[in-house]
């Protein structure tokens, strides 16, 4: 079966457009545990699990394109920060860990704007590997699970989120060497 040359790109768009949609769900009921917030965590885990759709739809048929390499890290760092920013709102995790992610994720995001005109700079392993911590810790974070569970699970996603805060900081400066890196080898 072909896939259509632009299908991934148009994944990672909707990808973009749920982004402002899970964030209203989430904050719609002032995050009470009712339905919207249940629903608003499984937006956030659907639409975060076609970054791994888009991703090998892209690879698996040739089909990778600079504007996917540039829309699919806006797309995650969108879900994301509304995810952090909305649980923010609510009280339910802390602002400095909110801005510490956000000031990483804008930032690199900046950079790559700014040398786009000579390279794309996509995503590098620490990169996805702090994506997929972040779904994992968020998820966690959304899901009213301490109603069913109990309260340890809010240790679960202690731990969890102190990772995903680690590998957000640890992967930002990984691009930041890898970048200086690569401009000293150009100017030799």
């Amino acid at each position: 079966m072909t896939v259509p040359r632009q299908l991934p790109n148009a994944i990672t768009v909707v990808r973009i457009i749920c982004a402002p949609v899970f964030l209203w769900m989430l904050l719609a009921d002032d995050g009470a545990n009712g339905p919207l917030r249940w629903w608003s965590a499984v937006l956030f885990v659907v639409a975060i699990a076609t970054d791994g759709i888009d991703g090998y739809l892209a690879r698996h048929n040739d089909i990778v394109t600079d504007v996917g390499k540039i829309l699919d890290p806006i797309a995650d760092k969108a879900l994301t920060g509304c995810a952090f920013v909305g649980l923010s709102i609510l009280g339910e995790l802390d602002w400095w860990i909110t801005i510490i992610v956000l000031v990483r994720e804008v930032g690199i995001t900046i950079y790559r704007f700014a040398v786009v005109s000579d390279h794309v700079l996509a995503a590098a392993w620490m990169g996805k590997l702090k994506t997929l911590a972040q779904a994992v810790a968020l998820t966690l974070a959304l899901l009213p699970l301490a109603m069913l569970v109990g309260d340890w699970i809010r240790w679960v996603n202690i731990v969890t989120m102190t990772i995903a805060v680690v590998l957000t900081i640890a992967s930002g400066i990984d691009y930041i060497v890898s970048e200086v890196r690569g401009s000293r080898k150009k100017q030799r």
